[in-house]
């Protein structure tokens, strides 16, 4: 058969080639895949130098929670691709997965065990743009993480600088209104919120950290 003829002439491949082969296989797939609107429908496995973090993620993890992230990888695996955007230079930025990305750069034996490589996805291309990459990290990380409330305060109103409305935040970031206003606040920008009224109080949890939900499905 075609299939097995395919097979035993990437088995006798060297490591990169069939690296890129499998690749390959799996685009072609994922063209004529009756799920190919869905990014996790092709995971691709990419040399981990290529792979870069992005400038803005405000996804803050602990010590103990990094050490239990390198204990899942280390022990369960990979289950988890990084979500990334193809920079088409042969390059990937994080959108989702920045200690994901440097478990596998940074542990030797978790580095060694998939030969250098990382597992990725590709945002699909309606997202690529600036303010709609920094949209997807925060939907990303606000069901799971914790946030410092400063870089929040920086990401909205750099969304704001880019002409995003009150309204679009909200519904692009998951808050609401005040939440976004009191982050405007922070930041000492009174003039993006003097005209508006607060219908609650907003107190961060510590001192410099709010967490959104303490249901954390995983750890970015």
């Amino acid at each position: 058969m075609i299939i097995e003829e395919i097979i035993k002439e990437i088995s006798n491949m060297e490591l990169d080639q069939k690296v890129e082969a499998i690749n390959n296989i799996k685009i072609a797939l994922h063209e004529i895949s009756p799920f190919n609107s869905e990014p996790v429908d092709c995971v691709l496995w990419v040399k981990n130098s290529t792979v870069h973090a992005n400038n803005y993620n405000p996804n803050s993890v602990a010590p103990p929670e990094m050490e239990l992230l390198r204990l899942s990888i280390a022990n369960d695996g990979y289950t988890q691709p990084i979500v990334s955007m193809d920079n088409g230079d042969e390059t990937r930025e994080v959108i989702d997965g920045f200690h994901r990305n440097r478990v596998g750069k940074e542990c030797a034996d978790i580095q060694s065990r998939v030969h250098g490589y990382l597992p990725v996805v590709t945002i699909r291309e309606s997202q690529v743009g600036h303010n709609d990459r920094v949209a997807s990290t925060i939907r990303h990380n606000r069901a799971r993480g914790k946030h410092k409330v400063e870089s929040m305060s920086d990401i909205v109103v750099d969304l704001k600088r880019r002409n995003w409305s009150d309204e679009k935040i909200s519904k692009e970031l998951g808050m609401d209104r005040d939440e976004v206003l009191r982050l405007c606040q922070i930041s000492g920008l009174t003039e993006m919120f003097s005209d508006k009224e607060f219908s609650m109080a907003w107190i961060p949890d510590g001192e410099d950290e709010f967490i959104h939900n303490d249901n954390m499905d995983e750890l970015g």
